[in-house]
């Protein structure tokens, strides 16, 4: 089962049931978001998947026509987006450790830390039920301001050296009222960073995650297959300039999705309720690492057969918004 969260002609917003044949949204009724809907079936005590089939109207929305329209909203969104946190684990496919560690090697007889990081998740990430494994990598993306709906323009900061893509899958997950983690399901995911900057120093990762990203269209309720495959491709005046195939699914990946969610909501602050995370789980294949520099106009494109439609977003230069001495003392 997989849903859209879409706006109607009318710009109101609404949750759709993808139809079989994919051409289609069927609009849930008295559901104005994923969230709302996750928050009822928790409130229910029911299986989402349930509570779709019983909201599940016989209206048809084209969703060619949602597509075109840029009327797609992000899969799961919080009421306030600062109740969203988006945050990632790294170093969980070989694809990225590789080219992490290509990236941070200083001494060729060393290993480097990030390749560490990754053996560690290769010899521990995924213990036996009710044992707790290795530490993943963590990183914090931003609030949910950060995520631009899918067929919107990602920004390149004029003080970013790079905007490259990352095609990754993310887990959705609501807070309850009373503190409980319900995770709804999983969507592909665009974690655009900025690859020269992390290159200049791995301690710049963090500075280089600080960009936005996208997310969708289409949630996939329930659990990840064990296998996910996908591609990607980098589009500039409409042609192909650069693509790939990903492989990703925990069967490809060096920690268990649940060995990483306990490492992140093992914090008690982020159990608050009522709050939403989007976490990303890594990405196999970078066109950095092919050497490919993106540039404004660019289209960066991501699909998944198990996850519908392409994500799809176009890179576009930002404007200043900042500068030295706009902080004044009070």
């Amino acid at each position: 089962m997989r849903l859209v969260q879409f706006e109607d002609s009318n710009g109101t917003a609404k949750v759709g049931l993808v139809s079989g044949d994919g051409n289609f949204l069927l609009p849930l009724k008295e559901t104005s978001s994923t969230y709302e809907l996750a928050m009822d079936a928790i409130r229910l005590n029911c299986d989402l998947e349930n509570l779709v089939k019983q909201k599940v109207t016989e209206d048809r929305v084209v969703y060619d026509d949602v597509v075109s329209e840029k009327r797609l909203l992000p899969p799961l969104i919080h009421p306030d987006p600062a109740h969203c946190i988006v945050s990632g684990t790294g170093l969980n496919h070989l694809g990225s450790a590789m080219a992490r560690d290509a990236m941070h090697s200083v001494d060729p007889g060393k290993v480097s830390d990030s390749m560490k990081m990754f053996k560690l998740g290769l010899e521990g990430g995924k213990p036996p039920a009710g044992q707790i494994g290795a530490q993943p990598e963590w990183f914090y993306k931003g609030d949910g301001s950060w995520i631009v709906p899918p067929g919107h323009s990602l920004e390149l900061p004029t003080y970013a050296l790079d905007g490259g893509e990352e095609a990754e899958v993310v887990g959705l997950y609501v807070i309850s009222n009373s503190g409980e983690v319900f995770r709804l399901g999983f969507a592909i995911g665009n974690e655009y960073s900025d690859h020269v900057l992390e290159r200049e120093n791995y301690l710049y990762l963090a500075h280089s995650k600080l960009r936005e990203c996208s997310i969708g269209p289409e949630l996939l309720v329930g659990r990840l297959p064990e296998n996910v495959t996908g591609s990607v491709r980098l589009v500039r005046e409409g042609e192909t300039i650069w693509s790939n195939s990903f492989l990703t699914g925990e069967a490809n990946m060096t920690h268990s999705i649940s060995n990483i969610e306990f490492h992140h909501f093992k914090y008690a602050r982020f159990r608050r309720p009522g709050d939403v995370h989007c976490h990303f789980l890594g990405a196999s294949v970078l066109s950095y690492s092919a050497g490919v520099v993106a540039r404004p106009g660019d289209i960066f494109e991501i699909s998944s057969p198990q996850f519908g439609r392409p994500l799809s977003n176009r890179l576009e230069k930002g404007e200043a918004d900042f500068s030295m001495g706009e902080i004044r003392p009070l």
